[in-house]
């Protein structure tokens, strides 16, 4: 990723000024605009030089995965740390997954693996939520926008379609009834995602499933038909509610290890197989970032219900498309999957990242509409996946 000392600030849902507005008005025109005006075009044009993607795809895997049930098995590590899933082999020698994932691990080209998220907030849902999908947490009655928002105040809808939508709706209940850090926040109800139905517009109409029957395999496809037609950034909420429904916050009482082992996991792993799959057939893996991430990770020590419980002190994400490498892995955790022993992650790092592929550097500042100022985000992109923006 190339370098960029925008420091640019945009007001939220204000006019921007277009390549295509400059087109129309010529060299009169750009003349007789104002310093901001021309300050927001020059803006304008460095992010799209530095722009590595059109439109980012960002999976929540509400509920929180186990790193050692997915992305970061410890086959070494004692019975009650290891769990009950085995380690396997990969395309890429030296990188295992969880058995539980016989598909991706025939892919590990097309993706990159944290192995070393962390946050240091309270372990409950909203927060990891919040954390993951804004880089911050609420305070002083602040809610911040998430990331997809602040990436339609800055560049803006293309021509008939959103510029963020979330599929297939809101989360619901996640515990605690409060800011799930999904929506535009301070920013206000302008930039909000277009949710429950309202881009069906931008839809293909077919009639096949081609990832599968589940709703989550029914919402990655439609992810990609949004990102086909020019949305932005499309967030799919693998769970929409944690209130007695099987998801990936394995207590092991609502939700089980046997549920992991034949619901959940075999419903992410070929259904994200099959998106990865589509993306790269069709040439938009190129130009689409795709993020698969819980809210944290689970206790490393098997819980009295043959469960874990929350833990944010690391968990793993899966990174593919775009500027993105395949066949690494970033980061390290500890022998048993307890916290990071190599390239910490901020969920704001990884916000930061996400940003700099669409050519907005970290610092970028947005004003709300009550004048409150703050930046995309406060931490560097992670170096690792390429030379940072900053």
């Amino acid at each position: 990723m190339p370098q960029s000392q925008s420091s640019d600030s945009a007001p939220a849902g204000g006019d921007s000024v277009s390549r295509r507005d400059v087109l129309k008005l010529g060299s009169a025109g750009i003349l007789g605009m104002s310093t901001a005006e021309q300050a927001a075009l020059r803006a304008e044009d460095q992010r799209a030089a530095n722009r590595d993607i059109d439109g980012c795809i960002f999976i929540v895997l509400t509920g929180g995965p186990s790193q050692l049930e997915t992305f970061d098995p410890k086959p070494a590590a004692p019975t009650q740390i290891r769990g009950p899933f085995q380690a396997i082999a990969t395309n890429t020698p030296g990188i295992q997954l969880s058995e539980a994932l016989p598909r991706l691990a025939q892919r590990t080209q097309k993706f990159t693996l944290l192995r070393s998220l962390y946050h240091t907030a309270a372990p409950i849902h909203e927060a990891g939520l919040q954390l993951l999908q804004t880089g911050r947490c609420a305070r002083g009655g602040i809610l911040f926008p998430a990331l997809g928002s602040m990436i339609g105040a800055l560049l803006g809808p293309r021509e008939g379609v959103p510029s963020y939508c979330v599929v297939p709706q809101l989360l619901g209940n996640t515990g605690i009834r409060t800011y799930q850090g999904q929506t535009a926040g301070i920013l206000g109800p302008t930039l909000d995602p277009v949710t429950g139905g309202g881009y069906e517009s931008a839809l293909q109409k077919t009639g096949s499933q081609p990832y599968g029957t589940t709703p989550f395999a029914r919402a990655c496809f439609q992810a990609r038909q949004l990102i086909e037609a020019g949305v932005r950034f499309v967030t799919v909420n693998m769970f929409l509610d944690l209130d007695q429904q099987t998801s990936w916050d394995c207590h092991g009482t609502v939700t089980t290890m046997a549920d992991l082992r034949d619901t959940v996991c075999p419903d992410f792993d070929k259904t994200v197989s099959s998106l990865l799959d589509d993306l790269e057939a069709t040439g938009l893996l190129k130009r689409t970032l795709v993020v698969a991430s819980g809210e944290f990770g689970r206790t490393p020590r098997i819980n009295a219900h043959g469960g874990r419980d929350h833990w944010p002190g690391v968990w793993s994400a899966l990174m593919a498309g775009g500027p993105v490498s395949g066949g690494q892995v970033i980061g390290a955790s500890d022998a048993r999957g307890t916290a990071p022993i190599d390239s910490p992650v901020t969920p704001d790092a990884l916000l930061s990242t996400i940003a700099a592929a669409f050519g907005i550097p970290h610092a970028t500042t947005l004003t709300a509409p009550d004048d409150t100022e703050f930046s995309i985000a406060a931490s560097r992109p992670i170096s690792e996946l390429g030379k940072a923006r900053v």
